[in-house]
């Protein structure tokens, strides 16, 4: 760990390998982003794809890139910055692998508002998308009043959340057996996760709210930190336990809930890209920054593969994530319990 101070008396300590690890996760992602713009029926080759972004390419480039690929990557790095950053904090403040929106019924929250949209609703894809985002904050709100008892502790926050996961598939479920045909078919679509049709309308809002919670998050890196060492060790350090706390989740619950409105319940980024992060940087922190990257990286690599691996039968990416990510779990499952931890 090196310590940098600037002139303002402002100190920095950055950890040479997790610095290694940000870097190789940021160009993993802008090259597989590259090669996926340049993915498709017309093929552009990657030195043609550059040209055009930086706006030397000729008007089908342009139009094919900047209108129709360029958008649909934009939100896919977004929408797994946005989940492995809201992993890493659910993960980090209840001190448990599995404690990751996936796990905690966001995602269902989230499902249901938009269900809710749609089943009774018929509303529109902004409207189904304001609805998964308010479903998801009111189903994160719920679950900390409930797990509140003088505090919110690590174990009941994941034992409350699945409970409340249990309760909204229920609810889901019900919802799809009272749609009519058209609307349960476009539930089941909107319910895998997919990014295809995704354009502008999706990436502005969903930027914006990064711009102001990732900052936000990384500001409570440090006392982030220390809650994980426990709450009596954070208030004998001076943090402010429970304000910090709530801060971060529900800076946790804006992002999850503001990824799944914009490409559906992708499932097991959140909880798979801050574990992988974590075991690349060995570093005990919470690895916030490795772990949005990661996230990132992910979600557009999981996205060439729907396109691509299965020959002409494209997937919608949350099936490529959740085939990865429930392997992953029973993997993590299995260390777990060998290493008694549950």
């Amino acid at each position: 760990m090196k310590a940098i101070r600037t002139r303002g008396g402002l100190s920095v300590r950055i950890d040479p390998r997790t610095a290694v690890v940000v870097t190789v996760l940021v160009l993993a992602a802008i090259t597989a982003s590259v090669v996926l713009i340049g993915t498709g029926d017309f093929e552009i080759p990657a030195a043609d794809v550059i040209r055009t972004l930086l706006g030397n390419g000729d008007a089908g480039q342009e139009f094919i890139v900047n209108d129709l690929r360029l958008p649909r990557v934009l939100v896919g790095l977004l929408v797994g910055a946005a989940l492995g950053l809201g992993g890493a904090l659910f993960q980090s403040i209840a001190r448990n692998p599995l404690g990751s929106p996936d796990v905690l019924g966001l995602g269902q929250g989230s499902t249901a508002g938009a269900l809710i949209m749609i089943v009774v609703f018929q509303g529109s894809a902004v409207q189904v998308a304001g609805g998964a985002l308010v479903g998801g904050l009111v189903t994160g709100i719920a679950i900390y009043l409930l797990a509140w008892k003088r505090g919110v502790h690590g174990y009941r926050l994941v034992l409350v959340g699945i409970g409340v996961s249990a309760f909204l598939t229920a609810i889901n479920g019900y919802l799809l057996t009272k749609a009519d045909f058209v609307d349960a078919a476009r539930s089941v679509v909107w319910m895998t996760g997919s990014l295809n049709g995704r354009d502008w309308e999706q990436v502005w809002p969903l930027l914006v709210l990064c711009a102001v919670l990732v900052p936000t998050v990384l500001v409570h890196g440090r006392p982030l930190r220390m809650l994980e060492m426990g709450d009596d060790v954070a208030n004998a350090l001076g943090i402010r336990v429970e304000r910090t706390r709530f801060v971060l989740l529900i800076a946790s619950v804006l992002l999850t809930a503001a990824a799944t409105a914009a490409a559906g319940p992708v499932s097991f980024v959140a909880l798979t890209a801050p574990q992988l992060a974590r075991r690349l940087t060995r570093s005990p922190g919470p690895n916030l920054m490795p772990a949005m990257f990661m996230g990132a990286t992910l979600l557009i690599v999981a996205d060439w593969a729907s396109q691509r691996a299965f020959g002409a039968d494209q997937l919608p990416v949350g099936v490529v994530t959740g085939v990865l990510g429930g392997v992953y779990l029973l993997w993590l499952l299995v260390t777990q319990r060998k290493a008694g931890r549950i």
